[in-house]
């Protein structure tokens, strides 16, 4: 990888700015660029550093790479420069293959509230790799060791750097959450979320609707947080929260892995005085 490849990366992700790698993997025929040709490519689609070809090539490794920055899923495209029909719009006479991988920054988990169970959702934040910020003005380091960022103004959240790769999570056990969430919902967050009882987030989103709020925001708050776990513990609803969160982020559905209900029953021959004997054991539920 060339100089200018290496510190152009190292500058956007020291400064958290999402972009791709676009390498050139294989090509033959007349090509512009060879194999180990790489580009760094915005989220704008630009090309902001290295090579991967010219006219033929470049418009359609920017389409893809923006694609890849959008979805987060590397992808290999296949250019097809032989044909201005079916191929990428110029007869340049060649093929390549191109490697596109995205780098993205971490996802944001802002936290609000300084108890067990904000707690529990720092240390499984910091394990699942995301950013997280403890947004309350009784938070402090030696509770929050996992936290990268500290905020302790009440009732603001101007400090937080909120974006469309954040979850908010409120935390605060009915401390002002009607009001913390207002403000959550004046961000762009991918996810926000109310930890509370049934009946408390009920009031909280009537209160929210009394201000006028509109549906199409208040269709945007999970309330109460988390999948159905069952959960009991502060480490438990944590752990539902954060399943919630990654399921949205994944794709997910939030269901089984295993099709349990369609599942054959297990059979297990066991050997007695020299007879096979099948034993048949249902799915687990």
């Amino acid at each position: 990888m060339s100089i200018p490849v290496l510190r152009k990366s190292y500058e956007l992700a020291t400064e958290g700015k999402p972009f791709a790698v676009a390498t050139v993997v294989r090509a033959e025929g007349s090509t512009s660029a060879k194999p180990g040709s790489k580009a760094i490519i915005d989220s704008d689609g630009k090309i902001v550093t290295g090579w991967v070809g010219g006219g033929c090539a470049e418009s359609a490794v920017r389409h893809h790479a923006r694609q890849s920055i959008q979805n987060g899923h590397p992808q290999l495209i296949t250019l097809d420069m032989r044909d201005e029909i079916l191929g990428v719009g110029m007869p340049c006479g060649g093929m390549m293959e191109v490697y596109i991988e995205p780098v993205l920054p971490k996802p944001g988990l802002l936290i609000i509230g300084h108890g067990a169970i904000a707690k529990a959702l720092a240390r499984f934040g910091a394990l699942l790799n995301f950013s997280v910020t403890v947004n309350d003005p009784g938070a402090n380091s030696q509770d929050f060791p996992e936290a990268d960022h500290l905020l302790v103004g009440d009732l603001d959240l101007s400090g937080a750097a909120v974006g469309a790769q954040t979850s908010i999570v409120i935390a605060t056990l009915h401390k002002s959450d009607h009001l913390w969430l207002q403000q959550a919902l004046a961000t762009d967050a991918a996810y926000i979320a109310l930890i509370s009882s049934r009946h408390r987030a009920r009031l909280v989103l009537d209160y929210l609707v009394a201000l006028g709020v509109g549906a199409d925001q208040l269709v945007r708050v999970r309330a109460p947080a988390g999948l159905d776990l069952g959960a009991d513990t502060p480490e438990e609803i944590a752990l539902s929260v954060m399943s919630q969160i990654v399921a949205l982020r994944r794709g997910g559905s939030g269901q089984s892995a295993s099709s349990t209900e369609s599942e054959e029953p297990v059979v297990i021959k066991q050997c007695d005085a020299g007879v096979d004997t099948p034993t048949q054991f249902p799915p687990s539920r």
